[in-house]
């Protein structure tokens, strides 16, 4: 029998870097639970809309969406759309007051004094204004955006007309700044203003100045640019920045479609960064998506969203239609409610958003991480090549430490992170199952054994697997733990990856130590020999089709996991998933409870009634789809990691326990069904 040491010194290092480890994740752990309060947003407009649909005051439309726990109201840059409905400003098309001159409809002298000697041109767009102090920002704002040339002041008997040269169609939904009426009204209801800023076209540093001048004097908890570009975009990101943490607001980072990273905005990571990512993530429910969903799915929704993915803004879309015995009112105001009370149960303060403190380990304790990632490499390769002499061993090991732990020693070392934390997410679940093929390897299986000590001795396996796999967790957690990644400014790239290299990892070290085809273990051909022998095996008709039946596997298997294949999942899996959300903490992985951990049971129980090698080996395979994907939710880092160690534990349990269930029906089929199909009988 080959026999595969396991290096004393290795293990050692590993031990000391998972050590240093559990230091990075217990602060990681401290960081996340600080990062609590959770800001509940409607947008101003929103509610507005509402009062009109229902008939009510507006003043009391804000005074119930405050007792339902609404903390803000998002104020967008007001356009003369807006303003054109509100009656505070209006702006005309030239042709227009041409046309009211010629049917005799223009009564006031003034204006056709202007008519008749040509000042009026059918091109233009003519602004007045009925409410001075909006009239005075929309005024500012235009030459801003279009420069004096093109903005001209017309005196129109004792009041002030802007003639402005630009198209009416794009004139209409051009941003005109922060509206300082709805933001005092904001204010007045006691609301947080969550200020919503365009970019201007060659934005200056004059251009941010106004802006906050707009915005100083009324109270604002962070701001969540509109638009592709943030205010400051290009050239003063920077300066931005700076104004936004002189008053300590929190940038909203609007997280993407595919719920990875950001919706792209030019700028959003400059500013992020030199405010030292004073950031938190935010999320709105799709409002067509919302429109086939009830307050229920949606309050569940918010639930999951902030616990799993630290979403802190969190900004709520309004019902259209109301609920069944409730009115339009009603329904929101219920919505509203529900969810500031399920955050609440949930363990989270409803105020303003939070946001990650700074968060960066110490470079000598990461460093000590990437030697132990460094030594569980050469400990697989050692487990895989019989007699890898010492002299390779820690050359191999000298090697590694210095192109892991040496740049982040240095300072740097972003990118070798993740080639520690793609190593941790592959090898040591590799390990862990390899380490469990050589106990049993070790001893001779009782074909007596009862079932019971069977499925004992399967759990403890499985438990004793899913240790040793979380340690590579833990490595995976400790190389890339910082802020960025905690706000998925930064994402681990190798999730895809981690899906199939562990299982290949498993196979070689499988045929070091088995014979696929008549079930030796002593003196085997070994890897290389056994894959030349696979490779020159005629190939049959059936045998074609049971690979593409594995291929198609392979595919759904990939393609399901992330959220960018867009892979459809059946109606009763999804409710599946929600009876497992609402169930436990955090929701088990299916490929972890359905398939992985009852493979690993089932391989225990080949074993012991020495079932073909052959099936052995595709049960361990399955199994390291399990192991592998325990660390793999890890690569995860938005998601606490405290939720992430719940999510593997719920999955190893409930595994456990459907592997015995299928280890006890594989057992009574044997028994009382084949033998009656057998064509011997």
């Amino acid at each position: 029998m080959k026999q595969f040491s396991y290096n004393k010194f290795l293990i050692l290092l590993i031990v000391i870097g998972l050590v240093a480890s559990l230091f990075i994740n217990v602060q990681r752990h401290q960081v996340e639970v600080a990062n609590n309060s959770i800001e509940l947003i409607v947008d101003y407009e929103d509610l507005v809309t509402l009062a009109e649909c229902e008939g009510v005051p507006v003043s009391e439309v804000m005074a119930q969406a405050k007792e339902a726990g609404i903390t803000s109201l998002a104020v967008y840059e007001t356009t003369f759309k807006k303003l054109n409905v509100n009656g505070k400003t209006t702006a005309i098309n030239g042709s227009d007051v041409l046309t009211n001159y010629q049917t005799g409809a223009m009564t006031d002298p003034n204006w056709r004094q202007l008519v008749e000697n040509g000042t009026i041109k059918g091109t233009d767009i003519y602004v007045t204004g009925h409410h001075q102090q909006t009239f005075k920002e929309v005024h500012e704002d235009l030459i801003r955006r279009l420069g004096k040339d093109r903005v001209q002041e017309l005196k129109v008997g004792n009041e002030t007309v802007l003639a402005v040269k630009a198209n009416f169609e794009s004139f209409e939904k051009m941003d005109l700044g922060m509206p300082t009426d709805e933001m005092k009204a904001v204010n007045d209801g006691g609301f947080y203003v969550l200020a919503r800023p365009t970019n201007y076209r060659s934005c200056t540093k004059d251009d941010v100045d106004a802006f906050f001048k707009r915005i100083d004097d009324y109270k604002v908890s962070g701001i969540v640019f509109s638009g592709s570009q943030t205010l400051g975009a290009p050239d003063n990101s920077e300066y931005m920045a700076e104004k936004m943490a002189q008053r300590n607001l929190t940038l909203g980072m609007i997280e993407g479609v595919t719920q990875l990273q950001f919706f792209p905005q030019d700028g959003m990571l400059d500013i992020a960064k030199a405010n030292d990512y004073h950031s938190a993530r935010l999320y709105s429910i799709p409002k067509d998506e919302q429109k086939k969903m009830k307050i229920g799915d949606c309050v569940e929704r918010w639930s999951n969203t902030d616990a799993e993915r630290n979403i802190r803004f969190n900004l709520l879309k309004i019902f259209d239609k109301p609920a069944p015995g409730m009115n339009l009112l009603e329904t929101n105001m219920t919505y509203f409610g529900s969810v500031r009370d399920r955050l609440v149960a949930d363990g989270f303060t409803i105020g303003k958003a939070g946001a990650f403190e700074h968060f960066y380990p110490a470079s000598w304790v990461r460093a000590l991480v990437m030697l132990g990632v460094a030594a569980a490499c050469v400990l697989y390769l050692s487990l895989v090549i019989p007699g890898l002499g010492n002299k390779y061993i820690y050359g191999l090991l000298l090697l590694g430490a210095v192109v892991l732990a040496g740049p982040v020693l240095m300072g740097h070392g972003n990118k070798i992170r993740v080639v520690a934390a793609l190593a941790s997410a592959n090898v040591f679940p590799a390990i862990a199952v390899i380490w469990q093929l050589d106990r049993f390897r070790s001893k001779e299986p009782g074909e007596k054994t009862s079932l019971s000590k069977i499925i004992l001795t399967g759990m403890l396996s499985l438990f004793a697997c899913g240790a040793l796999s979380y340690i590579g967790a833990s490595y995976l957690s400790g190389s890339l733990a910082d802020t960025e990644y905690l706000l998925e400014v930064n994402i681990f790239r190798g999730i895809k990856l981690t899906f199939i290299l562990p299982i290949i990892l498993v196979a070689i070290a499988f045929m070091q130590r088995f014979d696929l085809f008549d079930g030796k273990m002593d003196d085997t051909e070994g890897f290389l020999n056994q894959f030349y022998r696979i490779m020159d095996m005629p190939v049959k008709v059936k045998t074609l089709i049971g690979l593409f039946l594995v291929l198609v596997a392979g595919i759904v298997f990939v393609a399901r996991s992330g959220h960018t294949m867009g892979m459809p999942v059946s109606a009763t899996e999804l409710k599946f998933r929600a009876f497992l959300e609402q169930a436990l903490y955090a929701r088990p992985r299916s490929k972890e409870l359905l398939i992985g951990h009852p493979a690993f049971m089932l391989a225990v129980l080949a074993w012991f009634k020495k079932w073909p090698t052959m099936v052995l080996f595709v049960l361990v395979l399955i199994a390291t789809i399990g192991q592998g994907s325990m660390v793999e939710t890890f690569a995860h880092m938005r998601s606490p990691i405290f939720m992430s160690f719940a999510r593997g534990i719920g999955g190893i349990v409930l595994g456990a326990v459907i592997g015995a269930i299928c280890m006890i029906f594989v057992q009574l089929w044997s028994k009382y069904v084949s033998p009656k199909l057998s064509p011997n009988k």
